[in-house]
């Protein structure tokens, strides 16, 4: 079984989906891999690395597609800018892994289908246990986390600690975390790392515990969600009313704080505006949000995705694809994460479709030229699929 591992094609993406330290483990299991040459350089992986662990380098991108299994990070779907051209080099029964972004454009996810490919989408990974290893949404939400207060403190004209100086005392930056999920509690730890007061507020219960434990203060808000978590653990949309209320009960928070930053996000709808220009307009002059909603919308209604603005004094970050601005550690935790699921789905050198299995029934996507996923169906409207039989 041979594994090809293409260049990433997004424009500055600097991730590469295999690094050396898990070619091992993937040979090891009767796997050779095949990295197009340059793959890795711009994460910190140079050809001779691959080479050192028993990698062979493909010179171009057709031969690293001309393989048994591909690896990719952003797949055509989660790549709307030159994901499209890496089509026709996919081809029947060959097996697809990545980011597919399934639950954005039935048009994309039947143009995947139609290829004939076997593509299992690393977002629709269920959250359980047994899972964790292979969670690569966690890992990339982690490294977002991390990067938003790293860009917000370089941004903020203030520093974040508090100090006591021949000066005076020097009080600490406020932090204000809007979404409690992996991104916003690393941004949590991180603000206070860097010596910050970091606050955070989340519509589902159980994440309280979770932002003290990390030394975050929960703001309460007398509004409840209705079933604010789903079976998955992500927050459940909510209708505009809670919407608005919420917004109005926030609008303190975030005129207190000297950095927002915004992580809910709804898998497969628009995330919702949490932040109103009126609530900008009220924040202190050189504060910053860094909205991590930015790709589908942001949560912020003055965010410009992909850019940097400034209204009402305050600067708003909309980058997005945060994970590739830490490309070496974020390709390592990929790399560890695809590894574990290629091992789970793959037995003796050959792909295994238990569907009785949570991770292989809720991850495939395509399968003989048709959309397989139930919840992808179902979310589009398609009637249910049939029965999706072994390899």
């Amino acid at each position: 079984m041979v594994i090809g591992v293409p260049k990433e094609s997004f424009p500055g993406e600097r991730r590469v989906a295999i690094v050396p330290l898990v070619i091992p483990t993937l040979k090891n299991a009767g796997f050779e891999v095949v990295i197009e040459s340059g793959a890795g350089v711009a994460a910190g992986y140079p050809d001779a690395d691959y080479i050192a662990k028993g990698a062979r380098i493909a010179p171009d991108r057709s031969s690293a597609f001309h393989t048994d299994l591909v690896l990719q990070i952003l797949c055509h779907g989660s790549n709307d800018r030159t994901g499209k051209a890496d089509l026709p080099l996919l081809r029947r029964g060959q097996v697809l892994i990545g980011f597919l972004r399934p639950l954005g454009s039935l048009e994309t996810v039947q143009e995947i289908a139609s290829t004939g490919v076997t593509a299992f989408s690393l977002e629709l990974m269920p959250r359980t246990t047994i899972a964790q290893s292979m969670d690569v949404l966690s890992s990339m939400a982690t490294l977002c986390g991390y990067h938003a207060v790293v860009l917000a403190a370089e941004v903020l004209p203030r520093m974040f600690p508090m100090l006591t100086t021949a000066a005076g005392t020097i009080t600490p930056a406020r932090v204000f975390v809007i979404g409690a999920g992996v991104a916003g509690l690393q941004a949590i730890a991180t603000a206070r790392r860097l010596g910050a007061v970091a606050s955070a507020y989340d519509m589902r219960p159980a994440a309280k515990e979770q932002v003290q434990s990390l030394g975050g203060r929960f703001v309460e808000l007398p509004i409840e969600a209705k079933d604010a978590e789903d079976a998955r653990g992500y927050g459940r949309a909510q209708d505009e009313s809670f919407y608005l209320r919420q917004r109005e009960l926030l609008a303190r928070v975030v005129a207190e704080s000297d950095v927002v930053i915004t992580a809910a996000v709804v898998p497969g709808r628009r995330p919702p505006v949490l932040v109103t220009a009126e609530m900008v307009a009220t924040m202190a002059p050189g504060s910053v949000i860094v909205d991590l909603a930015a790709e589908r919308g942001g949560n912020c209604a003055l965010t410009r995705p992909g850019e940097i603005v400034v209204e009402h004094d305050v600067t708003i970050i909309g980058h997005f694809n945060l994970a590739s601005s830490v490309p070496y550690h974020a390709s390592q935790m990929y790399a560890r994460n695809v590894a574990a699921f290629v091992m789970h789905v793959f037995k003796g050198g050959e792909l295994e479709l238990n569907m009785d299995d949570e991770i292989t029934r809720e991850t495939l996507v395509t399968r003989g030229g048709e959309v397989v996923n139930a919840r992808v169906r179902e979310f589009f409207g398609l009637p249910a699929a049939g029965a999706v039989k072994g390899p």
